[in-house]
């Protein structure tokens, strides 16, 4: 038999639901923000250079599990609240870009805008975790207007290739759903996965350059 549930605590969960729903309204419209300015840097520098630096974009809001797990590590409030002031990556979206140096140049056209506050950086890709993972975090504010007003809201932007993208959605996939210890040999073997990608990465951008130069040679002899 069900025990029954007090009126005020099921008061209280009501709200902090509707607090939820308003909360999950309000980033998905700084997402939505973030991914259209991007969307505008890919067209114009597509048509600058005749190529799209972005090859696909990503958006998530946290679920509330995962919002409540990270403020009761924090020792915070399980509230709404409580994660819109301590969160910054509520909202995120991953930017995978076609080669090296495309990364950094849609960071700095990003936080380049002059409505974009730029939080924090971490640059996993000149320093990359123990574990091998390399991208570019950035944490920016961005600004969304509502009825109510202009509210400044945080939104992790992961920046990343192709190559990278692809070890780590399999490194999260093999490290956190398929096994629960990874043993000492296999993340050795991860980690030699992702210095191989890097070097990669590398080829391609160097092959890209060349390419680049030699098509400006062809270009000036018309």
């Amino acid at each position: 038999m069900a025990l029954p549930v007090m009126p005020e605590i099921s008061q209280a969960l009501r709200d902090i639901a509707e607090d939820y729903v308003i909360m999950k309204c309000r980033y998905q419209s700084a997402l939505r923000e973030v991914r259209t300015k991007l969307e505008i840097l890919d067209d114009e520098f597509q048509m600058r250079h005749s190529r799209n630096p972005i090859h696909h974009m990503e958006s998530r809001i946290k679920s509330p599990q995962s919002i409540a797990q990270k403020l009761k590590r924090k020792g915070l409030p399980l509230t709404p609240q409580a994660a819109m002031e301590n969160l910054n990556d509520i909202a995120g979206i991953r930017v995978v870009c076609a080669y090296l140096n495309d990364t950094y140049a849609i960071g700095e056209m990003l936080t380049g805008q002059d409505d974009i506050q730029l939080v924090q950086t971490r640059d996993y890709i000149a320093s990359p975790k123990p574990n091998g993972y390399r991208s570019l975090h950035l944490i920016v504010r961005v600004p969304v207007f509502l009825s109510e007003g202009k509210l400044l809201l945080p939104v992790e932007v992961q920046i990343r290739t192709i190559a990278m993208d692809f070890w780590a959605s399999l490194e999260h996939q093999l490290r956190y759903k398929e096994v629960t210890h990874v043993p000492e040999e296999l993340n050795r073997q991860l980690l030699d996965a992702a210095n191989r990608i890097a070097a990669l990465d590398g080829d391609m951008q160097h092959i890209h350059d060349q390419m680049a130069v030699l098509a400006n040679r062809i270009g000036d002899l018309k």
